[in-house]
Protein backbone atom coordinates (compact mmCIF):
# COMPACT_ATOMS: atom_id res chain seq x y z
CA UNK A 1 0.00 0.00 0.00
CA UNK A 2 2.91 2.28 0.89
CA UNK A 3 5.85 2.81 -1.39
CA UNK A 4 8.55 4.46 1.39
CA UNK A 5 10.74 5.55 -1.37
CA UNK A 6 8.32 7.57 -3.27
CA UNK A 7 8.29 11.43 -2.45
CA UNK A 8 4.58 11.38 -1.16
CA UNK A 9 1.95 8.97 0.03
CA UNK A 10 -1.45 7.71 -1.78
CA UNK A 11 -0.33 9.21 -5.57
CA UNK A 12 -0.04 12.41 -4.09
CA UNK A 13 1.81 14.93 -6.41
CA UNK A 14 1.87 18.41 -7.93
CA UNK A 15 -0.79 16.74 -10.65
CA UNK A 16 -3.08 14.75 -8.27
CA UNK A 17 -2.89 17.09 -5.29
CA UNK A 18 -6.27 18.56 -5.92
CA UNK A 19 -7.80 14.95 -5.76
CA UNK A 20 -6.03 14.57 -2.90
CA UNK A 21 -7.52 17.64 -0.34
CA UNK A 22 -10.95 16.18 -2.19
CA UNK A 23 -10.61 12.78 -1.30
CA UNK A 24 -9.71 13.85 2.28
CA UNK A 25 -12.55 15.71 2.96
CA UNK A 26 -14.90 13.71 1.66
CA UNK A 27 -13.68 10.98 4.09
CA UNK A 28 -14.24 13.66 6.79
CA UNK A 29 -17.79 14.42 5.74
CA UNK A 30 -18.42 10.73 5.61
CA UNK A 31 -17.02 10.19 9.43
CA UNK A 32 -18.79 13.47 10.31
CA UNK A 33 -22.11 11.95 9.72
CA UNK A 34 -21.12 8.84 12.37
CA UNK A 35 -18.86 10.74 14.71
CA UNK A 36 -21.19 11.19 17.13
CA UNK A 37 -22.51 7.62 17.12
CA UNK A 38 -19.38 6.15 16.74
CA UNK A 39 -17.65 8.51 19.67
CA UNK A 40 -20.91 8.02 21.94
CA UNK A 41 -21.12 4.50 21.45
CA UNK A 42 -17.94 3.62 21.84
CA UNK A 43 -17.71 5.20 25.55
CA UNK A 44 -20.66 3.24 26.34
CA UNK A 45 -19.06 0.25 26.05
CA UNK A 46 -18.30 -2.29 28.79
CA UNK A 47 -15.39 -1.21 30.71
CA UNK A 48 -14.21 -4.19 29.93
CA UNK A 49 -13.82 -3.47 26.42
CA UNK A 50 -12.46 -0.34 27.25
CA UNK A 51 -9.70 -1.63 29.01
CA UNK A 52 -6.91 -2.28 26.10
CA UNK A 53 -7.45 1.05 24.69
CA UNK A 54 -6.66 2.86 27.60
CA UNK A 55 -3.68 0.81 27.61
CA UNK A 56 -2.39 1.65 24.26
CA UNK A 57 -3.44 4.72 23.73
CA UNK A 58 -0.52 6.63 25.68
CA UNK A 59 1.58 5.21 22.53
CA UNK A 60 0.69 8.50 21.03
CA UNK A 61 2.52 10.61 23.89
CA UNK A 62 5.05 12.68 22.12
CA UNK A 63 7.71 12.62 24.92
CA UNK A 64 8.64 9.02 24.99
CA UNK A 65 10.10 9.40 21.41
CA UNK A 66 11.25 13.38 21.78
CA UNK A 67 13.14 13.69 24.87
CA UNK A 68 15.52 10.71 24.51
CA UNK A 69 16.37 11.53 20.15
CA UNK A 70 16.77 14.84 21.77
CA UNK A 71 19.10 13.96 24.46
CA UNK A 72 21.14 11.48 21.87
CA UNK A 73 21.15 14.61 19.68
CA UNK A 74 22.63 16.65 21.71
CA UNK A 75 25.25 14.09 22.94
CA UNK A 76 26.10 13.12 19.79
CA UNK A 77 26.73 16.40 18.54
CA UNK A 78 28.99 17.00 21.76
CA UNK A 79 30.97 13.48 21.33
CA UNK A 80 31.94 15.20 17.57
CA UNK A 81 33.49 18.55 19.55
CA UNK A 82 35.48 15.76 21.27
CA UNK A 83 36.17 13.14 18.60
CA UNK A 84 38.07 12.66 15.88
CA UNK A 85 38.44 10.88 12.89
CA UNK A 86 35.96 7.92 12.37
CA UNK A 87 34.50 8.25 15.72
CA UNK A 88 33.23 11.78 15.50
CA UNK A 89 32.03 10.56 12.06
CA UNK A 90 29.91 7.94 13.63
CA UNK A 91 28.55 10.53 15.97
CA UNK A 92 27.91 12.87 13.05
CA UNK A 93 25.32 9.69 12.11
CA UNK A 94 23.95 9.13 15.28
CA UNK A 95 22.84 12.49 15.24
CA UNK A 96 21.66 12.36 11.98
CA UNK A 97 19.35 9.62 12.59
CA UNK A 98 18.66 10.80 15.87
CA UNK A 99 17.51 14.41 14.86
CA UNK A 100 15.68 13.06 12.29
CA UNK A 101 13.48 11.26 14.11
CA UNK A 102 12.97 14.29 16.75
CA UNK A 103 12.01 16.54 13.88
CA UNK A 104 10.06 13.84 12.22
CA UNK A 105 7.60 13.68 15.21
CA UNK A 106 8.05 16.89 16.33
CA UNK A 107 6.90 19.13 13.62
CA UNK A 108 3.66 17.29 12.74
CA UNK A 109 2.92 17.34 16.46
CA UNK A 110 3.99 21.53 16.47
CA UNK A 111 1.60 21.73 13.58
CA UNK A 112 -1.76 19.80 15.70
CA UNK A 113 -1.09 21.75 18.04
CA UNK A 114 -1.06 25.06 16.90
CA UNK A 115 -4.30 24.22 14.46
CA UNK A 116 -6.33 22.35 17.58
CA UNK A 117 -6.15 25.75 18.80
CA UNK A 118 -6.62 27.72 16.09
CA UNK A 119 -9.84 25.59 15.44
CA UNK A 120 -10.82 24.98 19.15
CA UNK A 121 -13.08 21.80 18.47
CA UNK A 122 -15.30 20.27 21.77
CA UNK A 123 -13.94 17.15 22.77
CA UNK A 124 -16.48 14.16 23.10
CA UNK A 125 -17.24 14.82 27.11
CA UNK A 126 -18.54 18.38 25.36
CA UNK A 127 -21.30 16.32 23.40
CA UNK A 128 -24.35 16.43 25.63
CA UNK A 129 -23.37 20.19 26.59
CA UNK A 130 -22.70 21.47 22.82
CA UNK A 131 -23.16 18.79 20.51
CA UNK A 132 -19.89 17.51 17.88
CA UNK A 133 -19.71 20.94 16.24
CA UNK A 134 -19.03 22.63 18.90
CA UNK A 135 -16.13 25.26 18.50
CA UNK A 136 -13.88 28.17 21.10
CA UNK A 137 -12.11 29.18 18.60
CA UNK A 138 -8.10 30.29 19.65
CA UNK A 139 -9.09 30.90 23.13
CA UNK A 140 -9.52 27.93 24.87
CA UNK A 141 -8.91 24.86 27.05
CA UNK A 142 -7.48 21.55 26.95
CA UNK A 143 -11.32 20.29 26.34
CA UNK A 144 -12.05 22.43 23.34
CA UNK A 145 -8.81 21.14 21.29
CA UNK A 146 -9.93 17.88 19.96
CA UNK A 147 -9.14 18.39 15.82
CA UNK A 148 -6.98 16.84 14.97
CA UNK A 149 -5.67 14.15 17.22
CA UNK A 150 -2.32 14.67 18.77
CA UNK A 151 -1.75 10.79 19.94
CA UNK A 152 -2.36 9.83 16.34
CA UNK A 153 -0.32 12.57 14.93
CA UNK A 154 2.62 11.57 16.88
CA UNK A 155 1.60 7.69 16.31
CA UNK A 156 1.63 7.54 12.68
CA UNK A 157 4.94 10.27 12.07
CA UNK A 158 6.72 7.78 14.10
CA UNK A 159 5.67 5.03 11.95
CA UNK A 160 6.85 6.65 8.75
CA UNK A 161 9.73 8.48 10.49
CA UNK A 162 10.97 5.20 11.29
CA UNK A 163 9.74 3.17 8.65
CA UNK A 164 12.01 5.43 6.22
CA UNK A 165 15.12 4.28 8.27
CA UNK A 166 14.21 0.30 8.87
CA UNK A 167 11.16 -0.36 6.36
CA UNK A 168 10.84 -3.73 7.28
CA UNK A 169 9.77 -2.18 10.95
CA UNK A 170 6.53 -0.39 9.35
CA UNK A 171 3.90 -2.41 8.85
CA UNK A 172 4.14 -3.31 12.70
CA UNK A 173 4.80 0.47 13.56
CA UNK A 174 1.95 1.76 11.27
CA UNK A 175 -0.58 -1.13 13.15
CA UNK A 176 0.77 -0.21 16.38
CA UNK A 177 0.03 4.04 15.36
CA UNK A 178 -3.06 2.72 13.90
CA UNK A 179 -4.29 1.58 17.43
CA UNK A 180 -3.43 4.01 19.01
CA UNK A 181 -5.47 6.43 17.14
CA UNK A 182 -8.53 4.56 17.12
CA UNK A 183 -8.13 4.15 20.82
CA UNK A 184 -8.85 7.71 21.49
CA UNK A 185 -12.22 7.23 20.30
CA UNK A 186 -13.66 4.39 23.19
CA UNK A 187 -11.56 6.34 25.57
CA UNK A 188 -13.61 9.96 25.26
CA UNK A 189 -10.69 11.73 23.75
CA UNK A 190 -11.96 12.20 20.55
CA UNK A 191 -14.43 11.34 17.54
CA UNK A 192 -13.55 9.62 14.29
CA UNK A 193 -12.47 12.67 12.22
CA UNK A 194 -10.05 14.02 14.80
CA UNK A 195 -8.42 10.41 14.49
CA UNK A 196 -8.37 11.06 10.53
CA UNK A 197 -7.03 14.16 10.73
CA UNK A 198 -4.29 13.28 13.14
CA UNK A 199 -3.10 10.39 10.67
CA UNK A 200 -3.10 12.74 7.81
CA UNK A 201 -0.90 15.14 9.29
CA UNK A 202 1.53 13.10 10.85
CA UNK A 203 1.79 11.21 7.48
CA UNK A 204 2.53 13.88 5.60
CA UNK A 205 4.55 16.00 8.05
CA UNK A 206 7.05 12.88 8.23
CA UNK A 207 7.16 12.47 4.61
CA UNK A 208 7.62 16.44 4.32
CA UNK A 209 10.59 16.08 7.28
CA UNK A 210 12.22 13.21 4.99
CA UNK A 211 12.26 15.18 2.01
CA UNK A 212 13.76 18.38 3.78
CA UNK A 213 16.23 16.10 4.50
CA UNK A 214 16.72 14.28 1.11
CA UNK A 215 16.89 17.74 -0.21
CA UNK A 216 20.15 18.88 1.67
CA UNK A 217 21.36 14.98 1.08
CA UNK A 218 21.30 14.19 4.96
CA UNK A 219 20.65 10.52 5.50
CA UNK A 220 18.15 10.61 2.58
CA UNK A 221 19.22 11.00 -1.10
CA UNK A 222 16.80 11.25 -4.18
CA UNK A 223 17.66 9.21 -6.98
CA UNK A 224 17.63 10.02 -10.72
CA UNK A 225 14.06 8.58 -10.78
CA UNK A 226 12.61 10.71 -8.18
CA UNK A 227 12.84 7.83 -5.57
CA UNK A 228 14.10 8.70 -2.04
CA UNK A 229 16.36 6.17 -0.40
CA UNK A 230 18.25 6.31 2.61
CA UNK A 231 21.59 6.62 2.15
CA UNK A 232 23.98 3.65 4.13
CA UNK A 233 25.86 4.84 7.36
CA UNK A 234 29.45 4.38 6.56
CA UNK A 235 31.36 5.66 10.01
CA UNK A 236 28.72 3.35 12.32
CA UNK A 237 29.03 0.00 11.13
CA UNK A 238 33.18 0.67 10.24
CA UNK A 239 33.36 1.83 14.15
CA UNK A 240 31.02 -1.45 15.21
CA UNK A 241 33.51 -3.50 13.16
CA UNK A 242 36.93 -2.22 14.90
CA UNK A 243 35.28 -2.94 18.24
CA UNK A 244 34.54 -6.59 17.44
CA UNK A 245 37.90 -7.14 16.63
Amino acid sequence: MFDLTKPWPLGLSRRTWPAFCAGIVLVLLVLASIDAWASQGAINWPDAWRAPFFFITDYGLSDWILIPSMLVFLLARLAMILLRRLPRLAAFEVSLVSGFIFLGVAMPGLFVAIVKRLIGRGRPDEFEASGQFAFHHIVNAWNFQSFPSGHTTTAIAFAFAMGFLMPRLFPWLLALGVAAGISRVPVGMHYPTDVFGGLIVGMLGAYLVRNWFAARSLLFIKQADGRIVRRPLVALPRLFQRARA
